[in-house]
């Protein structure tokens, strides 16, 4: 797998821009907190312009990706990353580190265009049957940075400073997107021959999902394990304190099982990724996140809550590896930019939602209830795919004709 020069390309480049962000990320956090004194509102802010493009700017991202060439649109997105990196670190040395929202915002727009073109080019030059290997790739480079990103960020900073996190941040963009130019030239499309409109262009993408049984599925299972994820994602600090006792400064040993666990299960997939059917996958992380999530919420016992968490951070990998690998599969080339652009919002504007009301239903119900709550949600994101297993997914797999044949 590692052979193929576009899965090792990319990934090599992932990594600097996966260590950039976490880099940029907690070095403007701890000084935005040092330049406020801690205040809520420009806390809560980071993650608003980190969150929001995701909603406005995925389905352009992905439009624009299916229309132009995907080697040339990635290495423009990190060159132009770490010229807004560059352009706000020049700006704060007189003193405007409001400026510091800016420098967020438009990397996380122009991920919105990386993104989905990473995935087209795997499409176009990646073997079927790799695929699922290269997501685990993905899966497994994400929870390593889950694990050390925080450190490394904290270190850089409390070392050395914002100047030097944010000129750090900039030479790993640049580097990314010289890692990119390696590859091969993008190959010329035919389709950029018709004199198609962009708004044209972006409705077709969503008629296609919309038409395409296999995918409207999939889209409720992205509904779903979202909107689970975001109602326990704020609460496991309260299940340190309430639940187990402990002081919230235990915490960390928590988040660390679970990503370490993440990390593990992501490398398991990458082992198995022949021997197993995505919808298999994503069976199984739907089925033991369902329970993990409840026993966690209901546990009040450190052993076993700590078990819950390193089963379901191992677990998790398999539903967004299953997921993402489904959908590459039973989507076209031509539409994968649009699709991807259509699913991420549904994921990530659930998981918000979910977190914005967590608080609520915990102070309303109780803490139990809402992880009660998170694991149903789960479970009902297995039961909504069930049937596309037996009927469609299974024909899909076997048959790539039968992928772009399908449509409801």
């Amino acid at each position: 797998m590692f052979k193929n020069p576009y899965v090792r390309t990319i990934i090599s480049s992932r990594v600097l821009i996966h260590l950039g962000i976490w880099v940029r990320n907690f070095a403007i956090l701890l000084y935005v907190t040092d330049m406020t004194h801690n205040d809520p509102l420009y806390v809560s802010l980071i993650s608003v312009v980190e969150y929001a493009p995701i909603f406005i700017f995925a389905i352009i991202g992905g439009t624009f990706a299916d229309r132009s060439k995907p080697r040339r649109t990635m290495i423009g997105s990190d060159m132009l990353s770490a010229l807004s990196i560059i352009t706000v670190l020049l700006v704060i040395l007189y003193g405007a580190w409001h400026a510091l929202f800016f420098a967020t915002l438009i990397s996380s727009i122009l991920s919105q265009f990386s993104q989905p073109s990473a995935m087209k080019l795997y499409k176009q030059h990646v073997p079927e049957e790799q695929l699922q290997a290269v997501m685990g790739i993905y899966q497994t480079l994400t929870a390593v940075f889950v694990v050390i990103g925080p450190m490394v960020g904290t270190f850089i900073y409390q070392q050395y400073g914002l100047e030097v996190a944010l000129a750090i941040t900039a030479v790993l963009f640049l580097g990314a997107g010289w890692i990119l130019s390696w590859l091969p030239k993008d190959a010329e499309d035919v389709r950029q021959e018709q004199k198609t409109h962009f708004m044209q262009d972006l409705k077709d993408g969503l008629h296609y999902v919309w038409r395409k049984r296999e995918l409207r599925a999939l889209g409720g299972a992205f509904v779903f394990s979202g909107f689970a994820a975001g109602l326990v994602q704020p609460m496991l600090i309260f299940v340190t304190m309430e639940n187990l006792g402990l002081d919230k400064g235990q915490l960390k040993w928590m988040m660390m099982a679970n990503g370490a666990a993440m990390l593990v299960g992501g490398a398991v997939v990458m082992g198995i990724a022949k021997k197993i059917k995505p919808q298999t996958l994503l069976t199984l992380g739907l089925t033991v996140s369902t329970f993990t999530t409840i026993g966690l919420g209901f546990s009040v016992s450190v052993p076993l809550s700590m078990s819950c968490q390193v089963l379901g951070g191992f677990f998790y990998p398999f539903i967004m590896i299953g997921i993402n690998t489904l959908m590459i599969k039973n989507t076209e080339g031509a539409f994968i930019g649009r699709v991807g652009g259509v699913m991420t919002p549904l994921f990530m504007g659930m998981m918000v939602i979910g977190m914005s009301i967590a608080g609520i239903l915990k102070s309303a119900l109780s803490l139990s209830t809402v992880y009660l709550m998170s694991g149903c949600l789960f479970f009902i994101g297995m039961l909504v795919l069930l049937p596309l297993y037996r009927k469609h997914v299974q024909g899909a797999v076997e048959s790539p004709r039968v992928v772009q044949d399908s449509e409801a």
